[in-house]
C-alpha cells in the first residue's frame, strides 16, 4: 500500500496545512533580496546575447551576414540554424519547430540568430547589424483566411454526444452566432530569460525561467546532440509565468546554451520587454460560432459550436489548448446532445501557447455568450436561464466528453454568491437607476465555473520528490515543481512539516533541478500541488515509518504511541527532539532520506472519440460583477465584485485567497482592456506598456469581496483533500464582460441582443453601444 495513505491527522504543528503561511519569499520579493537570474553574479567571462529576429512575416532566407556584427566592438561571436550541432527542433508535443528559422520565416520577429557580446548593449547592436536577405511569400494572417484555405498546424478535433443535427432541427427554438474573444500577453514582470554554462565534457549547466525545466533539458540536449543526462538546467523562482515560462522558455535556453556551448564561455539571453512580447507567444484569440436550440424556459435542447484558434506558425501546445477549450464548451451546463469542433489555425503571426486556463476559458466565453442570447431571445435573467441549465444529478450529469460530473456544487455555491452579493435587490436598484441616468449605465451578471483538474494527456500527471532529515532534525525538500510566484514551494514544505510535526522554518525549501528530480511535467494546469505535495507527502512517510518502526522497536512500544507534533517526537511517554530522533537512527543506520512519487489515479482519454475521463476532479466557483459605463466615452469601471470559491480543503488560505485575487483580477484585464494588434504587414503593434494595457491596482473593484467555499473537502484522495486553485478564478472575470453586456442592454430595455466580444475596451464598449442604438432606433421606425 502507498505511503500516503496513512495521512496523518492534522495537528497542531506550526505552519503545517490550512495555516495561512507566508510565502516563503515574501520578505525577500518586498525588500528586492529575492535573487532571479538577472541578480546572480555573473561568472568571469559571461557574454550577453541578444537574438537576431525576423523583419518579414513570411519568406524565404536568401542569405544571412553577420560580418558587419561579427567587426564591432565585443562582438565576440554569431549563430544560426546552420551552426546547430544537433537537431533544430524544440517542439514540446509534435515536431518540426525550429529554435532558429531555417530556410523560411514564418513570423515577424521570429528568431534566425543569435549574436554573443561583452554586454548586452553591444549584443542589442551587433544583432541590428546582421544583414538578411528574403524572398517574400503569401502569409497567412487571420483565422478567417486560415479557415478558408485549411491551413491547421494539427488535425482538427470533434467531440459528440448524442443526436445533435436530429435535436436541432426539432427544437421549438433556435439561434445561431459568432462570438470572438482576443489574446492576452502574459506580461509576467521578470522577462524570458536564460544562463547557460558550459562545463567539462561538453555538460551544461543552465539556469532558466522556465515552468518546464525537464522540457528545457531535452530541447538543449537535442539542440547540442547531447544526452538529457549531460544538461542540468535549474530554476529557483521566476518572476511570474502564467502558462508563457511552459514551452518558450526552451528557444532562449536553447540559444544561450548553442552561444556557450561554441564559444565555450557563460552566456546569458534576457529579452527586453518589447523583445518578449516580439518573440514569443501568447493566449489563443478565438472565432466561436454556435447554433443552439432550446424550450421556451431557455432550456437547451442542442449545441452544434465551432471553435477556431490562432495557433500561430507552428502547433506549439495549441493542439491540447483546443482540446481544453472543448472540454470546458459545457461549463456548468448539461447538453444533452453536442457537436463541437476546434481548429488550430496555423497563421505567420507567433506561435500562441499555454495561459493560465489553457483554453478553458474561451470555451466558456463560448457558452457563456449562448446563455446570454438565450435569455435575451426568451426575455429572461441570464442568471435565471443559467440556473435552469445547471448539471442535476441522474440524467444530467453526463459531460459531452463522456465524463460524469459526481461532485456538483454548483447550485449551492451559487445560492450562497447570490445571497452574499445581495443579486436581486441590486439588480432592482440599478434597473433604477439605469432608468433615471441617461449617461451613466449599470449593469450586473452572476458567472458560475466548473474546471476540469489533470492535464489532459494522462502521462503528464505525475510528479516526483525528494526529501532529507538531517541529524540536526531539519529537513531538505526538493521537488519537480517550480515557484513562479503561487505559492506552491510554501505549501508544498507545508504539507512536510505537518508529516514531522515541525514548524516551517526546519523546512529547508530547494531550487527545482533535473539533476534531484527526473523528468518532471510542467507546473500547470493547476496541478502543481496536488501531485508535487503527494509526492512530497509520500517522500516525507517514508523516513517517518522508518523513524516509527525503529523507535517502537527502540522504546519496546506499539507504532501507535509514536506521533510527531510541536517539533518533538513523542514515543509512549517520552519526549525526544527530532533531531535526537535522527542522530538516533543515523547511528542505526536507519536511511532518513527517500524519494516520492504520485501518479493520479482514475483518469484516462481517448484523442480519436474524446471521449474519457480527463479530470480527476472539478473546482467550483462563482461571482457576481457590477460595473458601471459611459455610453459617451465607453469608458467602464467595475464597482464591485463578490466571488465565493471552492479550494477543497485549504493548504494555505491566504496564498489560495491571493491566487482567487490575482487570478479574477487577470481574467479582468483580458475581458476589458488587454488588446493585441497586428497591422497589415503581420508585425505586432501593441508589444510594450505604452501600447498594450493591463490592469493597475486602481483597476481592482473598490469593493472587492472574497470568499472561500467552508466545509467542502476535496471528495477524491488528494494532497489532505485540498483542490487546485491556479487557474479556475481567472474565468470568473467573464462576470464583468456579461455585466458589461448588461450595462449596454438596458438602453433598449434588455429587448434586444448586444454586440459586445471581449475585450471590451472603451472602443469596444462604445460601439456596441451605437450598433444597439441603431437597431432600437430602426425597430421604434418599423
Amino acid at each position: 500500500m502507498s505511503n500516503v495513505s496513512k495521512q496523518p491527522p492534522v495537528g497542531p504543528a506550526t505552519g503545517g496545512i490550512g495555516a495561512s503561511a507566508i510565502h516563503d519569499s515574501a520578505a525577500k520579493h518586498v525588500s528586492g533580496a529575492a535573487v532571479y537570474i538577472d541578480d546572480m553574479p555573473e561568472l568571469p567571462g559571461t557574454l550577453h546575447a541578444a537574438i537576431v529576429k525576423s523583419a518579414r512575416p513570411h519568406a524565404r532566407i536568401v542569405k544571412i551576414d553577420p560580418a558587419a556584427a561579427l567587426a564591432m566592438p565585443g562582438v565576440a561571436g554569431f549563430v544560426s540554424a546552420a551552426d546547430i550541432p544537433g537537431a533544430n527542433d524544440i517542439a514540446p508535443i509534435l515536431s518540426g519547430e525550429p529554435c532558429l528559422a531555417e530556410g523560411v520565416v514564418e513570423y515577424h520577429g521570429q528568431p534566425l540568430g543569435a549574436v554573443a557580446a561583452e554586454t548586452f548593449e553591444q549584443a542589442r547592436d551587433a544583432a541590428k547589424a546582421v544583414a538578411v536577405a528574403y524572398e517574400d511569400l503569401e502569409p497567412v494572417l487571420s483565422i478567417e483566411t486560415a479557415l478558408k484555405a485549411k491551413s491547421f498546424v494539427s488535425a482538427p478535433q470533434e467531440m459528440k454526444s448524442g443526436d445533435c443535427a436530429g435535436n436541432l432541427a426539432r427544437a421549438k427554438n433556435r439561434l445561431k452566432g459568432r462570438i470572438t474573444c482576443g489574446g492576452q500577453d502574459h506580461f509576467y514582470l521578470e522577462g524570458q530569460i536564460a544562463l547557460a554554462v558550459p562545463q567539462e565534457d561538453r555538460d551544461m549547466q543552465v539556469f532558466s525561467s522556465t515552468q518546464h525545466p525537464s522540457e528545457v533539458q531535452h530541447g538543449v540536449a537535442h539542440l547540442l546532440g547531447l544526452n538529457s543526462s549531460d544538461v542540468t538546467v535549474e530554476v529557483r523562482r521566476m518572476g511570474g509565468g502564467f502558462g508563457g515560462k511552459e514551452s518558450h522558455p526552451t528557444i532562449i535556453a536553447g540559444i544561450a546554451a548553442l552561444l556557450a556551448d561554441r564559444l565555450r564561455r557563460p552566456v546569458k539571453l534576457r529579452l527586453s520587454r518589447d523583445d518578449d512580447m516580439i518573440v514569443t507567444g501568447k493566449r489563443h484569440d478565438f472565432i466561436i460560432d454556435y447554433d443552439v436550440g432550446f424550450d421556451d424556459d431557455g432550456v437547451i435542447a442542442a449545441l452544434d459550436m465551432t471553435f477556431a484558434a490562432r495557433a500561430g506558425n507552428v502547433a506549439d501546445l495549441s493542439p491540447p489548448v483546443v482540446t481544453r477549450a472543448l472540454c470546458h464548451a459545457d461549463n456548468c451546463y448539461y447538453i444533452p446532445h453536442a457537436h463541437f469542433r476546434g481548429y488550430a489555425c496555423k497563421t505567420n503571426t507567433v506561435s500562441n501557447t499555454a495561459f493560465r486556463g489553457f483554453g478553458g476559458p474561451q470555451g466558456m466565453v463560448g457558452i457563456e455568450g449562448v446563455m446570454d442570447a438565450i435569455a435575451g431571445a426568451i426575455g429572461a435573467r441570464p442568471e435565471t436561464v443559467r440556473r435552469r441549465n445547471f448539471y442535476g444529478i441522474g440524467s444530467r450529469d453526463r459531460t459531452p466528453y463522456g465524463q460524469k460530473v459526481e461532485d456538483n456544487i454548483i447550485p449551492a455555491l451559487v445560492d450562497q454568491v447570490e445571497k452574499d452579493a445581495r443579486l436581486a435587490e441590486r439588480r432592482a436598484e440599478i434597473d433604477a437607476y439605469n432608468r433615471k441616468s441617461a449617461v451613466i449605465k449599470k449593469g450586473i451578471a452572476m458567472m458560475p465555473v466548473k474546471f476540469g483538474i489533470s492535464f489532459n494527456l494522462p502521462a503528464l500527471n505525475q510528479a516526483g520528490a525528494l526529501v532529507h532529515l538531517y541529524t540536526d532534525g531539519s529537513i531538505h525538500l526538493n521537488h519537480g515543481g517550480t515557484e513562479m510566484g503561487q505559492g506552491l514551494f510554501v505549501k508544498v514544505a507545508q504539507v512536510v512539516a505537518q508529516i514531522f510535526g515541525v514548524g516551517l522554518d526546519r523546512v529547508k525549501i530547494s531550487a527545482t533541478r533535473t539533476d534531484k528530480v527526473p523528468n518532471t511535467s510542467a507546473t500547470a494546469a493547476s496541478t502543481g500541488s496536488d501531485v508535487n505535495g503527494m509526492a512530497a507527502q509520500e517522500a516525507a512517510m517514508t523516513i517517518r515509518n522508518r523513524l516509527v518502526a525503529f523507535l517502537a522497536q527502540e522504546y519496546a512500544v506499539p507504532e501507535s504511541s509514536v506521533s510527531f507534533a510541536d517539533g518533538m517526537v513523542r514515543v509512549g511517554q517520552n519526549d525526544l527532539s527530532l533531531g535526537d530522533v535522527a542522530q538516533m537512527a543515523w547511528r542505526s543506520r536507519i536511511s532518513l532520506s527517500a524519494t516520492g512519487y504520485y501518479r493520479t489515479p482514475k483518469i484516462h482519454w481517448n484523442p480519436k472519440t474524446m471521449q474519457g475521463r480527463p479530470f480527476y476532479y472539478f473546482a467550483y466557483g462563482a461571482c457576481v460583477s457590477e460595473v458601471a459605463l459611459d455610453t459617451l466615452t465607453g469608458e467602464s469601471r467595475v464597482l464591485r465584485t463578490d466571488i465565493v470559491h471552492d479550494v477543497g480543503a485549504s493548504l494555505n488560505p491566504a496564498v489560495d485567497k491571493g491566487q482567487i485575487e490575482g487570478g479574477f483580477v487577470q481574467g479582468m484585464g483580458w475581458m476589458t482592456m488587454e488588446e493585441l494588434w497586428w497591422d497589415e504587414s503581420g508585425t505586432l503593434r501593441t508589444h510594450a506598456p505604452s501600447t498594450y494595457k493591463i490592469p493597475g491596482s486602481r483597476d481592482v473593484p473598490p469593493v472587492f469581496n472574497v470568499h472561500i467555499l467552508q466545509n467542502s473537502p476535496n471528495r477524491e484522495r488528494t494532497v489532505y483533500r485540498s483542490k487546485a486553485v491556479g487557474e479556475p478564478p481567472l474565468m470568473l472575470a467573464l462576470s464583468v464582460w456579461l455585466a458589461l453586456r448588461d450595462a449596454v442592454g438596458s438602453l433598449a430595455g434588455h429587448r434586444l441582443p448586444v454586440n459586445l466580444d471581449p475585450p471590451a475596451t472603451a472602443e469596444a464598449v462604445l460601439d456596441a453601444v451605437e450598433d444597439l442604438m441603431r437597431r432600437a432606433a430602426k425597430r421604434a421606425a418599423e
